[in-house]
């Protein structure tokens, strides 16, 4: 099997495990959102980074060193930026609902996620024009995505006649684009997480745990927003004394199995970049997203989430998901159709290549 074939697979099971893993968040009945989120975060993105790197990276403290303090602070912005965008999508999600908020965050996320790196990379070669294969397959994200949030409104109104009114919808929108902008800065961590990338394989890290020298400071620089809302939100609504219920152990299980499924899928989201080459932050990213709001779709219609919406949003929907499914083949062609276009043109390798194993590679 080539690199890219499993890059492509590793992507798609990535994209299954994270649209899967807030599915344990149903059973804390008796836990805010706040209380299982925080539980979540300290294992996400604290326990397991920590765990993960030092398992994974020999000579962690040097790989940092060598790397410098530039390379991780960059790293560790975009991770802040995510962590942000963690937080306005819950904002949203309470603004606009749920179906509009999911399609909106993702889509953004996924054509600016993969158009930035796209521009760098094109700078960075310049001797030939990759935009052409890649935006088809951003438009149809983009279209798929645009569907989805009309299928979404349609079933936010449908299910919330004669409900209260949800805040300003203008607010909540604003709310979500700027998720959907900030959210694409996990792909951005590791886009631009190369010196990172270098100093762990100088320092003998396996070719697929490479990306764990990223994880971590971006992960734990993404953490603090999470901690700081959901810290906010237990001070605000006294729902500290949760942590007391009977339950708590099991809640606590039940927060480890959503952060193993999220981590898991993000770490096998960082290996598949690698196996995917020069374009994986390119190509990997709008196809994680895209697989993400599919299986999410298909989950939501299983366990109720657009009953009593009628038939026309539903139909919708369905059609968003095939226009996000045509994108993912869209894309995967191009990635195809890039390396045929690099091997011609001569064009000099990645560093990336160096995480996976090739070290003669051309900087």
């Amino acid at each position: 099997m080539t690199g890219s074939a499993s890059g492509l697979i590793l992507v798609t099971v990535a994209g299954v495990a994270n649209a899967t893993f807030a599915l344990p968040m149903k059973f804390a009945r008796r836990w805010a959102w706040e209380n299982i989120w925080l539980a979540w975060t300290l294992f996400a993105l604290v326990l397991l980074p920590i765990a993960t790197a030092v398992v994974s990276i020999p000579s962690l403290g040097a790989v940092y060193r060598d790397a410098g303090a530039g390379a991780i602070a960059v790293v560790m912005l975009c991770g802040a930026g995510w962590g942000l965008a963690q937080v306005l999508f819950g904002l949203s999600i309470d603004a606009i609902g749920i179906g509009l908020t999911f399609s909106i965050v993702l889509g953004v996320s996924a054509a600016v996620g993969s158009l930035i790196p796209l521009l760098r990379l094109q700078h960075v070669s310049g001797r030939f024009s990759m935009m052409g294969p890649i935006i088809p397959g951003i438009v149809l994200v983009l279209a798929g995505v645009f569907v989805c949030a009309v299928a979404g409104r349609m079933r936010e109104k449908a299910q919330d006649s004669g409900k209260k009114k949800r805040r300003s919808f203008g607010v909540g929108l604003a709310m979500a684009l700027c998720s959907g902008l900030c959210a694409a800065s996990m792909n951005f961590g590791v886009s631009f997480g190369e010196p990172l990338l270098r100093s762990a394989a100088a320092h003998g890290a396996a070719p697929q745990q490479v990306v764990n020298a990223v994880w971590l400071p971006l992960l734990l620089a993404g953490a603090i927003p999470n901690i700081a809302y959901c810290v906010y939100l237990l001070a605000r609504q006294g729902s500290w004394v949760n942590f007391r219920s009977q339950q708590t152990p099991a809640y606590l299980a039940l927060a480890m199995v959503m952060a193993i499924l999220w981590f898991f899928s993000t770490a096998l989201y960082g290996v598949a970049t690698t196996q995917l080459g020069e374009l994986g932050a390119v190509i990997g990213w709008p196809v994680f997203m895209s697989l993400i709001v599919v299986t999410a779709g298909i989950l939501g219609m299983f366990t109720g989430e657009w009953r009593h919406s009628g038939t026309r949003p539903v139909v919708l929907q369905v059609i968003g998901m095939l226009l996000l499914v045509m994108a993912v083949v869209t894309l995967s062609r191009a990635q195809r159709q890039m390396r045929e276009i690099s091997v011609l043109h001569n064009a000099p390798r990645s560093v990336l290549e160096i995480g996976i194993g090739r070290k003669e590679a051309v900087l």
